[in-house]
């Protein structure tokens, strides 16, 4: 509808259309006084606000109805529909403007800001249970892909998950809890034990402290640049004018998943989660199937930096083995006997030399010979001797180090050993708490979102 051609009237219709929905969004609380509003020919505007004086009022709008339904059906009767649910007044549409208002849904076009207010307002008991049930059996009307990921909607129900679950019997050896074979019916039961706490969260019959749903209009005096474009209000202002162009449009999965995400509108919540609940069942049902992966019979666990092998029967005897090699390889290297013997041979030559000299030699020189040579072979041999000792002492060091290193490496498998069944005694617990998660999700599921 081109309004340039009186753009005297549409300012004047647009002032007092604010007016009201400032009126309606304050709860009626602010004084307010329905000035005359001019009727622009063709425009669905005027006449749709005398039906809704006309309503408020407890008059008979059937003749502005009609009017404004023959210049613009639907838009008619969005405006009603959230113009009375700001005011607080839901319960006084007809059944057929909500449909006529929403129109069609679909999951290849972007949900409308009009239809997203209409869902808000309706979960939010806005129009009583019928509303909500509408909604409910709009947004069921779409089949969501069938080959839908589950994954980014239990990313959204329960987000931040831990990358390990370290199960209490492996406590003290956490590194066998990122083993596929383990980390996998684990993280599982995890993954089943925190969406059924958040179902439990989504489906409970109160809101969070028992507060009431949001109003759907201003109370609080929210300035209008901090509205969101599908907020009931925002609508309204867009409809009569009294705000700027739309912003994006969302959608229909994009909505869901913020829906269920922790923190959202519970009401919404509760839709969202009625929505996807053949996804989520199906997604609950693969992970307590995980849970029941019988514990492994052989892995390969890293102790100490060392790949051994572990089964019931305790660590195989070859990975211990290969270790204690490893282990031995590890020392450093130690220098051989050839310093320590050497030293003691070139001794023992010198002190040979020096009684050679002493007993062929008979000048002063000669006997002096002998001494130095005599000396320096005493030297020398010490010196071997403490060489030789020493080494000893070193390799009954590397000896005692290995011994220790390959004893605490075999008490640390032995006892990896009796982690590991410990941990296939708690995988039939494991089990049994994954049947009843699965057990009451269902259930809670089945029992779908309030209708009050």
């Amino acid at each position: 509808m081109d309004l340039t051609a009186g753009p005297g009237a549409a300012t004047e219709l647009r002032r007092g259309a604010e007016a009201l929905l400032a009126h309606l969004a304050a709860g009626g609380t602010t004084p307010f006084t329905m000035p005359k509003l001019p009727d622009i020919d063709g425009y669905w505007l005027p006449p749709a606000i005398e039906a809704l004086v006309a309503i408020m009022s407890g008059d008979d709008p059937v003749e502005p109805l009609s009017r404004a339904a023959q210049r613009d059906e639907q838009h008619t009767a969005l405006f009603l529909c959230l113009a009375l649910a700001v005011a607080g007044q839901g319960d006084r549409i007809h059944a057929s403007w909500l449909g006529i208002a929403f129109g069609e849904l679909s999951v290849d076009r972007p949900v409308t800001h009009g239809q997203r207010a209409l869902w808000i307002a309706a979960a939010r008991g806005a129009y009583g249970p019928a509303g909500k049930i509408f909604v409910l059996r709009k947004l069921d009307s779409v089949t969501l892909p069938a080959d839908e990921n589950p994954g980014r909607w239990l990313s959204a129900l329960v987000p931040a998950e831990p990358a390990v679950v370290v199960p209490p019997s492996l406590a003290d050896f956490p590194e066998l809890a990122e083993i596929p074979e383990i980390a996998e019916p684990t993280q599982a039961a995890s993954r089943l034990a925190r969406l059924r706490g958040r179902c439990v969260e989504i489906t409970s019959s109160r809101r969070p402290e028992g507060s009431p749903s949001p109003p759907l209009g201003n109370q609080e005096q929210r300035p209008a640049t901090a509205w969101q474009h599908d907020e009931p209000l925002a609508v309204l202002r867009t409809l009569v004018g009294a705000s700027g162009p739309e912003g994006p449009m969302g959608s229909l999965v994009g909505y869901l998943l913020e829906d269920l995400s922790p923190g959202a509108d519970p009401d919404l919540a509760a839709a969202a989660l009625h929505v996807v609940s053949p996804i989520i069942r199906s997604a609950a049902e693969n992970l307590a199937a995980a849970t029941k992966t019988a514990p492994p019979t052989s892995i390969t666990a890293p102790l100490l930096g060392h790949s051994i092998v572990l089964r019931p029967a305790g660590p195989d005897a070859s990975s211990l083995a290969a270790a204690e090699r490893e282990i031995v390889h590890s020392m450093p290297p130690r220098p051989g006997p050839a310093r320590p013997y050497g030293a003691i041979t070139l001794g023992v030559v010198l002190v040979i030399a020096a009684v050679v000299v002493c007993l062929w030699g008979a000048a002063g020189w000669a006997l002096v010979a002998a001494a130095v040579l005599a000396l320096a072979g005493i030297g020398l041999g010490g010196f071997g001797a403490w060489l030789r000792h020493t080494a000893t002492l070193q390799a009954q060091a590397d000896a005692q180090a290995v011994a220790g290193q390959v004893a605490e490496l075999r008490e640390l498998a032995e006892r990896a050993v009796a982690a590991l069944h410990e941990y296939a005694r708690e995988a039939e617990a494991r089990a049994k708490a994954a049947d009843d998660d699965l057990a009451e999700l269902t259930r809670l599921i089945r029992r779908g979102p309030r209708a009050i």
